[in-house]
């Protein structure tokens, strides 16, 4: 019985290292302004990317994350203690 539970312990421990979620540093940049209501254009202004650049990075954290809008992204984000 010991050595099912340990499996079983092993398992759960393997689902848990496959979420863990890491964001680049631009990605965590982009969020925050995201957070502070800055469209893509104006976070490109800021970080001196292109509008195309910023919608890259969220679009990778919303994968990384697995939501489907901003707002979701940057709540979950926020949740995760990643921004």
């Amino acid at each position: 019985m010991p050595f099912l539970i340990t499996q079983a312990q092993e398992k759960v421990m393997a689902d848990v290292e496959e979420k863990v979620v890491v964001l680049s540093e631009r990605e965590v940049q982009c969020l925050r302004w995201v957070e502070k209501g800055k469209s893509s254009w104006s976070i490109g202004v800021i970080l001196n990317v292109s509008e195309n650049t910023v919608n890259f990075h969220i679009k990778n954290a919303m994968r990384k994350l697995e939501t489907s809008t901003r707002t979701e992204c940057v709540v979950k984000a926020r949740r995760l203690r990643l921004i």
